[in-house]
């Protein structure tokens, strides 16, 4: 068989809405070559996103039933996950392997990254030294990759992957320094190892279509960063041999409807919240109900069967709230699982569910007011702003991280908890398919129709890989 090589661009937030004058690289390869709808995975977020391609399994099987979950068991929330072992099903390269014995698969700022099979691999992953610092880096496999990729790369710039940076011109470079990094370390990868199939995300798109939301102006030159890093991506995999999709998770559409599941909870007296330090803390384990919120999507997780009822019709009383899923509309999505909650909930188009449990800022916990993605029970496209309302918010971010490089302790809570200033978000399934994800090959024989499931993607990675044509 003679060797077929794939590199798979991931552009986080690309929907047919997106191309337009903005996007000449990607109009060409879809022109040359063909391109699909997909489907979304449900929820349309990312860990979901990329299981679903990379297994060829829904929720109900490979567990990933979003960016974050609770744990029964240990009676907490856990985001951003990154060991593969929680992903329980076969990945496409262990397939190919059985085809192939020697295939190599590099996976590049793809999730649940550590400890996979995949034979290289890079994602972000701070150290956390006993004396409390946050320390910004990368961990590879191997881990030589580290150190080498670092020393011809310089660091990889960790504030513009997610927070009030990202997307942003500052200090940390252009807007779109960590998808450029991450670009060049595909280089690097391919040109070192020659994997037979590379898995590449840009995350570019994501920040400012949730800051901005899809109409702002400024989106258009993120839209034309993209293309041209994607084109010259597409350009470098060509003239090596690799032949190319380009993918997405999920596409972004506007919002302006924060709801707060957890506060609503409050109201109704089935919250447990803590005080500690005079802060007010959500306590999971001793909550007879609660939200775990995900974008669109939010899992209720009920410690007593018996109101399961009682709290689904109040939810589908709630503004925002479009669908409430019980045990057998769960199993109809795909998400039927141990890790999801017992109630699974779709805001309506233009609504989104925050963490928020809190009623007085005042008593907010302290990550509130921080980036701070694990330790949230819930995710906070808020840490994409800073907070308005501190006078010289910059001055005080020096100050901090001068009081950080002198080896003080410093709470870094410059973030608003002000949801109203998100304007996109993702997750449910959007109504206009102009917003479903994308895939683009630069084969014109590569799909059956115009729309696929999520499902299928990893059928198309493996036919890529083999040289299977499609059947237009």
């Amino acid at each position: 068989m003679k060797e077929r090589r794939l590199a798979v661009l991931n552009v986080v937030g690309l929907s047919e809405s997106m191309l337009g004058p903005e996007t000449p690289r990607l109009n060409a390869l879809a022109r040359a070559g063909s391109q699909c709808r997909v489907r979304p995975a449900f929820p349309a977020v990312t860990c979901t996103a990329q299981s679903n391609y990379l297994t060829g399994k829904p929720p109900s099987s490979h567990g990933i039933v979003g960016n974050g979950w609770y744990d029964r068991s240990l009676a907490e929330a856990h985001f951003w996950k990154q060991s593969n072992a929680v992903v329980t099903a076969p990945k496409v390269w262990e397939d190919m392997r059985l085809l192939e014995p020697g295939f190599t698969c590099a996976k590049l700022f793809w999730w649940h990254n550590m400890y996979s099979s995949a034979d290289y691999s890079i994602t972000p992953r701070p150290m956390y030294p006993a004396d409390g610092r946050k320390v910004f880096d990368i961990y590879s496999w191997p881990y030589s990759i580290r150190t080498e990729i670092k020393t011809e790369l310089g660091e990889f710039p960790f504030p513009t992957f997610w927070g009030p940076a990202a997307g942003l011109r500052g200090p940390q470079g252009a807007p779109d320094a960590a998808s450029a990094w991450i670009a060049k370390s595909a280089r690097w990868i391919e040109a070192k190892y020659r994997p037979n199939l590379s898995l590449v995300y840009i995350p570019h798109l994501d920040y400012n279509l949730q800051r901005l939301g899809t109409r702002d102006p400024r989106v258009k030159e993120d839209i034309r960063r993209v293309d041209e890093l994607v084109g010259s991506l597409v350009d470098f995999f060509k003239d090596r041999g690799v032949e190319i999709l380009v993918l997405s998770e999920y596409g972004i559409t506007d919002v302006d409807q924060p709801v707060h599941l957890n506060r609503l909870f409050r109201s109704m007296g089935w919250l447990a919240v803590k005080e500690e330090l005079g802060l007010e803390y959500l306590d999971l384990g001793a909550s007879p109900v609660f939200a775990v919120a995900d974008h669109q999507v939010a899992h209720v997780y009920i410690k007593d069967p018996s109101l399961t009822s009682k709290v689904r019709d109040f939810l589908v009383e709630q503004s925002g709230v479009e669908q409430v899923l019980d045990a057998e509309a769960k199993r109809a999505w795909g998400i039927q699982h141990e890790r999801a909650g017992d109630l699974v909930v779709i805001a309506s188009p233009t609504a989104w569910f925050t963490y928020y449990f809190w009623n007085d800022d005042a008593l907010a916990p302290d990550y509130a007011r921080c980036v701070d993605i694990h330790r949230k029970p819930g995710y906070d496209p808020v840490e994409l702003f800073l907070n308005p309302d501190i006078p010289a918010v910059k001055l005080r971010i020096l100050y901090k991280l001068l009081q950080k490089k002198l080896g003080f302790r410093m709470l870094m809570d410059v973030i608003p908890l002000d949801a109203s200033l998100v304007r996109g978000s993702h997750g449910r399934r959007p109504e206009n398919k102009r917003d479903w994800p994308l895939i683009i090959s630069a084969r014109a024989d590569a799909f059956d129709g115009e729309e696929m499931d999520s499902l299928e993607v990893a059928g198309v990675i493996k036919d890529e890989l083999c040289g299977v044509e499609g059947k237009n």
